[in-house]
């Protein structure tokens, strides 16, 4: 288990963020991802894969005026 924005998310022990960002319906170019506290580079999303425990915050970018 990890928990997402607060949400413990089951089964995604194993996935990468990437994957985790596209499951969870995200946009990866509108979202910005910390991992444990730490800010994760875009580049890296494929690249990360989430172990049990993992805490992870998406922020989502929004604009107006």
């Amino acid at each position: 288990m990890i928990r997402l924005n607060g949400r413990i998310i089951e089964n995604a022990v194993g996935l990468t963020l990437a994957q985790l960002i596209e499951r969870e319906r995200y946009t990866p170019s509108l979202v910005a991802v910390e991992c444990n506290e730490e800010i994760v580079c875009r580049s890296a999303y494929p690249h990360r894969v989430l172990a049990e425990g993992d805490v992870v915050e998406v922020v989502h970018f929004v604009g107006g005026g």
